[in-house]
């Protein structure tokens, strides 16, 4: 076990940060579409018409 996290731990460590990073962007895309706000900014959007349907 030893060898193995001499030998990987760095790219663990990476990957790790990676996954956290993406999850923090996810979640807080989620938390901006629940709250009314737009990630894209819809006045110049070609998708502004279907972005905030109610």
């Amino acid at each position: 076990m030893k060898d193995f996290l001499a030998n990987y731990g760095g790219t663990i460590i990476i990957l790790v940060l990676i996954l956290i990073i993406v999850f923090l962007s996810v979640k807080r895309l989620i938390k901006n579409r629940k709250s009314g706000k737009c990630s894209c900014g819809c006045e110049g959007c070609s998708f502004k018409d279907n972005c905030h349907k109610k």
